[in-house]
């Protein structure tokens, strides 16, 4: 018989009542350190709170009303992610799948309003953009569409790291190219710099738009608020979501004016997106975040950790390989299967997130201390050694 919740998840036996921080508590009492951070999301921990406090402040005034009408707590986050980005003007989706929803139609509305028939999208093998439709179709990978064709057209991957490959695909039908700086699903996998140097480059000569899915790792997850300043380039769009609520539901399409300019009324909308609570929370994590110092912390605190999982590899190295990403969006390359890495973290009271390319993933909070660190990479030590042993 069929669960009351749909079984599209595999779960583990663990169930939270609260959480402070970087730490969640289960219903018993057990505390378990949390390097997952919801995938990325809560950005500021566990009941930041700031957090906290703009959300009930906004909850006993106004939760919801329809975008026909004038938000203002909107109109004060857009311009919070207009002054610290690229972007001339946003659109407020509730997560990032919508948010690529809108980047699809807004590239090919762009070409469609200047009479050019250009409605290719190029991306990534290893990317992860989300589970509606477009999604799988822009990714393409057998696991992800398996079972839901037929697929959307217009989409074309390339290999991870084929520069020959993402040259000869471009073409006049080309309307943009759609990449992550740092794939987080894919297994860690960094896009160095000079590589997105490069995809800005090639998008300008073919007239094409370049679309950043910073889904994961903006709102200064790499010590950056969003990942693809480190190269110094700007995009034309750029989907966000995950750490801009801090556990809210909420989602951004930022844009160029140039990118953006054929999106008039009526041609996208969203029933609850840009709600006032998800706004109220949203534009108080931007606050933090770009307040004076923030990222400056980031960097240290994400140097340290980095260092020590150097060298928690170089002492297991039948456990561990590589050290991948950036920032406070790391990954550590398993040599058995990351399963049981990750069920050995579970036994340490640990808690991390498994990843394509047998990779697990360590996305702690921004506001991870020291002591917490050390913590991690104690109990990382302890579940290396219990598998050394068990081998």
């Amino acid at each position: 018989m069929i669960p009351a919740i749909l079984p599209t998840y595999n779960r583990a036996p663990l169930a939270f009542e609260r959480g402070e921080g970087a730490w969640l508590w289960t219903e018993d009492g057990t505390r378990y350190l949390d390097m997952g951070a919801g995938i990325a999301v809560n950005a500021l921990g566990h009941a930041h709170p700031a957090l906290v406090e703009a959300l009930a402040e906004q909850a006993g005034k106004l939760w919801h009303v329809s975008n026909l009408y004038d938000i203002p707590h909107q109109r004060r986050l857009a311009g919070l992610l207009v002054d610290h980005t690229f972007a001339d003007t946003c659109f407020f989706t509730n997560s990032g799948t919508e948010a690529l929803e809108l980047s699809v139609k807004m590239a090919r509305k762009h070409f469609s309003a200047a009479g050019q028939d250009r409605h290719r999208i190029v991306t990534v093998e290893g990317a992860f953009h989300g589970r509606s439709m477009a999604a799988i179709s822009a990714v393409g990978s057998e696991k992800m569409t398996d079972g839901f064709g037929p697929l959307l057209p217009g989409f074309t991957q390339v290999r991870w790291a084929d520069h020959d490959a993402l040259e000869a695909t471009m073409g006049d039908d080309v309307a943009a190219i759609l990449v992550e700086p740092i794939q987080g699903e894919g297994g860690i996998r960094t896009l160095p710099d000079a590589c997105l140097r490069g995809l800005r480059d090639l998008a300008d000569r073919h007239g094409a738009l370049l679309i950043l899915d910073e889904v994961q790792s903006g709102i200064g997850r790499t010590g950056r608020l969003f990942a693809h300043e480190w190269a110094g380039i700007t995009p034309d769009i750029m989907m966000v979501a995950k750490g801009i609520g801090g556990g809210f539901p909420l989602g951004a399409l930022l844009a160029t004016e140039h990118a953006a300019g054929a999106m008039t009324a009526g041609t996208h909308g969203s029933t609850y997106g840009g709600n006032p609570l998800a706004c109220a929370v949203g534009a108080r994590v931007m606050e933090v975040i770009t307040a004076d110092g923030f990222l400056d912390g980031v960097n240290a605190i994400s140097g340290r950790f980095r260092q020590g999982l150097e060298g928690l590899a170089a002492s297991h190295p039948k456990i561990f390989g590589e050290v991948r990403g950036q920032g406070l969006m790391l990954g550590l390359k398993a040599r058995v299967p990351n399963t049981e890495v990750v069920a050995q973290c579970y036994a340490q009271h640990l808690l991390t997130v498994p990843a394509a390319d047998n990779v697990i993933r360590l996305l702690p909070p921004l506001v991870i201390g020291e002591e917490e660190v050390a913590e991690a990479l104690s109990r990382l030590d302890a579940a290396a050694a219990a598998l050394t042993r068990a081998a």
